[in-house]
Parts: C-alpha cells; sequence; structure tokens
C-alpha cells in the first residue's frame, strides 16, 4: 500500500483557538496523534464532527479508524444521571464519533479508541462509565505514568505483551462492559485498561492511556498493520 494504510483521527471542534494574529472557531487535534500515526507507518487524516449520516461514507474511504481522547461522554448515552464531576456534554462530537464507531464495526474497519474513545465504544455497545476516580489524573493538565498489565492471549497482550508504564489522564473508567467486549489489560488498583472484540468481529481495541503522549509505537503499530490488511467479511 503505497505510502501506508489511510487512518482517520477524530478531533475537537472548539469554539475558539488561537494562533498568530486569530482567534476562530477550530477543528484541532493534539499533534501527538498524527505524529504516532505516520511513527507507526500510516498516514493520518483529521474527521472533525460531521452530520452523523455521514460517517459511513467516510468510513468507507479509510484504511483504519482512531476515536480520540476527549472530553466525557454525556452520562444520557448510557442512561445515567449526571454526576457533578462529569465534565460538560460535547453532543456534537458524541454523535459523530457513536456514527463513526458503528460504521467502522458495520464495515469492519480497524477501530482503535484511545482514553475517550476507549469509553465511548464501550458506551456504543451497551456499556456504562464510572463517572469518577481517583488517581488517574494527578494533576490537572499534566499527564501521569501508571503501569498496566496486558492479559495473556488477547489482541492487546499479542502486541504488548509485558507490564509496561503507560501514559495516563482521565477520571472516568469501564463500569459495564458493552455487549462481546472483553478486558484486555488492568491497572495495579483493577481499572479496566483496555478492552476489545474477540478476533471474529474484526481487529477492535480500546486503551485507556494516550499511547499518543510516549514513545511506544506498539499498539497504533497494530492497528496500521491490521489496517494494512485486505478488508474482512462477516
Amino acid at each position: 500500500m503505497a505510502g501506508g494504510p489511510l487512518i482517520g483521527v477524530s478531533t475537537y471542534l472548539e469554539a475558539a483557538a488561537r494562533w498568530g494574529v486569530w482567534e476562530l472557531e477550530a477543528a484541532l487535534l493534539p499533534a501527538g496523534y498524527p505524529r504516532l500515526v505516520q511513527r507507526a507507518g500510516g498516514m493520518a487524516v483529521m474527521l472533525p464532527p460531521d452530520e452523523a449520516s455521514r460517517a459511513a461514507d467516510v468510513v468507507s474511504r479509510l484504511d483504519g479508524v482512531v476515536i480520540a481522547g476527549g472530553p466525557d461522554v454525556d452520562p444520557s448515552r448510557y442512561g445515567a444521571e449526571r454526576d457533578p464531576r462529569t465534565g460538560p456534554p460535547a453532543p456534537a462530537r458524541d454523535a459523530w464519533e457513536l456514527a463513526l464507531i458503528d460504521a467502522a464495526l458495520t464495515a469492519r474497519v480497524p477501530l482503535l479508541g484511545i482514553c475517550r474513545g476507549m469509553q465511548l465504544l464501550n458506551v456504543a455497545l451497551g456499556g456504562t462509565l464510572v463517572q469518577h476516580l481517583d488517581g488517574h489524573a494527578e494533576i490537572v493538565g499534566t499527564f501521569g505514568h501508571h503501569p498496566v498489565k496486558p492479559i495473556p492471549g488477547t489482541r492487546y497482550a499479542t502486541a504488548v505483551p509485558e507490564e509496561t508504564s503507560v501514559p495516563t489522564y482521565h477520571h472516568q473508567s469501564i463500569d459495564r462492559l458493552g455487549t462481546g467486549l472483553l478486558p484486555s489489560a488492568h491497572a495495579e488498583d483493577g481499572t479496566i485498561e483496555a478492552i476489545e472484540l474477540p478476533a471474529a468481529d474484526g481487529w477492535v481495541l480500546g486503551v485507556q492511556w494516550h499511547p499518543e503522549m510516549g514513545t511506544d509505537v506498539r499498539v497504533m503499530r497494530a492497528l496500521v498493520e491490521a489496517a494494512a490488511q485486505p478488508p474482512t467479511t462477516a
């Protein structure tokens, strides 16, 4: 595949961002995401929020999809009352990324969820979230690190077989797993740190941490390698 697989990465849509003399509405993404895709051998394209009805067409033009980190998922999406510590909703982004996830699952396009992306994958498949936990975002605006242990025999363990220290920044986590999802890594406190679907359901993985903030490319490389394979059918 000339140039590597084409990997779409979902983005923020912010009311105001500043650069040079400008302060304007902007679709943006931390540079670590496209750089990680590129370091792993793929080509990155940004997927700003759009009409949910267009998601299937967008995904059909991609070899892989990454749902990036970002704001808390609206608790109404998983039938919960809002905890006071849950951040403000991002309805356009929730709707767009849920549509991207559904389209990727339906088309069996390789899918990686990062932090919020993992949580939204769980919600898309009927799971729920813990709206607040301590110890995974120690200083506001600063990434921490903690060890993550893979579960042997999982897709994640195939990519990263040993316990590793990962960049982390989140205050929510998986509660009830969505339909078909399996845990594939845990933190020391038992928090589910990675989830996946069985191989028969395609290449689908979610990680709670932020690989784009570290030096380990193995998770993204696994996505890129899956995206380079011929499409599969159910």
